[in-house]
Formats: structure tokens, sequence, C-alpha cells
């Protein structure tokens, strides 16, 4: 297991991850990632590109994004920004404009834990299921974190 304070190697394999990841913005996920690095390095393995990603995620150069069940995502912007997801494709954009700011919140209520960061999900329906209209159809499971502004 590689240690977060070694110093990293730049490999070809990790560059171009770093590469295809940082030109899109649709936070794929490792698969959707692999499918595209793939097109420049048919012989990467799936393992390859998870360990890169996870070593991008330790170094901060990239996020990882994990919305409870759902299967992370990954986004080349490692700039504190928010992100809303559609409840009905599993869509995730970025939020233009300055992120939701909760280092005021009152932390004496956290049952003793140290409180080291946070994470809000926004979640909605996307424009292309519909973002303007009602529901339709099924939704997938929504665990939402609840912030309470007393």
């Amino acid at each position: 297991m590689v240690k977060d304070t070694e110093i990293h190697r730049n490999t070809v394999q990790r560059q171009v991850i770093l590469e295809e990841l940082q030109k899109v913005t649709s936070h794929p996920t490792a698969l959707g990632v692999f499918a595209v690095v793939r097109q420049r390095i048919p012989k990467i393995s799936l393992g390859t590109v998870y360990r890169n990603l996870e070593l991008l995620c330790r170094m901060g150069v990239i996020q990882k994004l994990e919305h409870g069940a759902e299967e992370a995502r990954f986004d080349g912007n490692p700039a504190r920004h928010d992100h809303i997801r559609c409840v009905q494709c599993g869509r995730v954009d970025d939020i233009h404009g300055p992120p939701l700011d909760l280092s005021g919140a009152p932390t004496n209520d956290c049952n003793d834990y140290r409180v080291l960061g946070y994470r809000v999900e926004f979640f909605g329906v996307c424009p292309q299921c519909g973002g303007g209209n009602a529901i339709t159809g099924p939704t997938k499971a929504i665990f939402p974190i609840v912030v309470n502004q007393e």
C-alpha cells in the first residue's frame, strides 16, 4: 500500500487519467474514466484506473464524489464547489457560484465528535428529465443530509 507521505512518480497512465478527467464536467464513474482512457491506452486495466483515481484523490488533485449508495464519481476540478444530482438519471453537475459555507455552524450538538468537515448534497430533477415539471416515473432512493438552521 502506498503511503500518502511518499513522493509519487507521475506515470503516463496517471497523467492520461488526469487529462481525460479534467476535459469533462460530467463527473464520470471509474468505469466511465476507464472507457475514455482505454481509447488512448488500450492495454490499461480497470484496476490501474481505480488505483490512480484513489491516489489522485488522496493527493488532492481531483475530488471523489460519494453520494449515499450511488457509485462514486470523480471530478477533475479540486477547488471547493457544490454539486447537484438528478434523482431520476443520476447525472451530477457543478453548482456555479460560491459554495455553501457552514463553517460557522454550531458543532456542540455532535455527540462529542470532533468535526473534521461536512458534505451537503443538493438533489433535484435535471433539465433532460423534466426539471421544471412534476417528477414522473421512478426516482432513485434519496438520503438527504438535513442541515438544522436554528
